[in-house]
């Protein structure tokens, strides 16, 4: 199956702005898994995450029409997701928790245990980084935005959202402790 290129997600986002229910379908299929991952980054528990993603995509919903591409698209939603969440925090006077992988769904069927264990260990890890290290690493590796996009995202310069992600890399491979030891 052909990869969807950037113009066809132009096409979807403007049927999208223009009404369609079909191309506003498409589009929370296509970015779900993303909001949901900064969502329960963010929060560390799955139920507030699923209601943030909601949340996000009612706010889309009722906004698409006013989004006037001078960014991407995943970058205007990126940073929706991102003040959603905040506004959320806000409103419920809560604080980001790490999550508990005891907590974590289990798979329906199969042995997949390891992958299990390594996901709960990675979430755990991602929920120890420092918030502004998490949101830029979020924005490049869920929602695939380029530096200078996450950068314009987070109303920082490019070369910081670089340097945070690479810190936050170079933090989660040492606490996973997959760091190449020298001899």
């Amino acid at each position: 199956m052909p990869k969807a290129t950037a113009r066809d997600s132009d096409q979807v986002v403007a049927a999208a702005r223009g009404g369609d229910p079909a191309a506003f379908e498409a589009l929370v299929r296509a970015n779900a898994d993303a909001v949901y991952g900064h969502a329960v980054r963010f929060f560390g528990d799955p139920q507030t995450a699923e209601d943030a993603t909601q949340e996000v995509f009612i706010k889309v919903y009722r906004s698409i029409s006013g989004f006037d591409g001078r960014s991407s698209f995943k970058t205007w939603l990126f940073r929706l997701t991102r003040n959603t969440c905040i506004d959320m925090m806000r409103r419920a006077a809560r604080r980001p928790t790490p999550m508990d992988p005891l907590e974590m769904p289990q798979p329906a069927t199969g042995d997949i245990a390891e992958d299990v264990v390594a996901g709960a260990a990675l979430e755990q890890a991602v929920a120890t980084l420092p918030p502004e290290d998490r949101d830029a690493l979020n924005a490049v590796t869920l929602f695939g935005l380029s530096y200078e996009d996450a950068g314009t995202a987070l109303s920082i310069p490019a070369g910081t959202v670089k340097s945070r992600v690479f810190r936050a890399r170079r933090t989660l491979l040492s606490l996973l402790g997959l760091t190449k030891r020298e001899a």
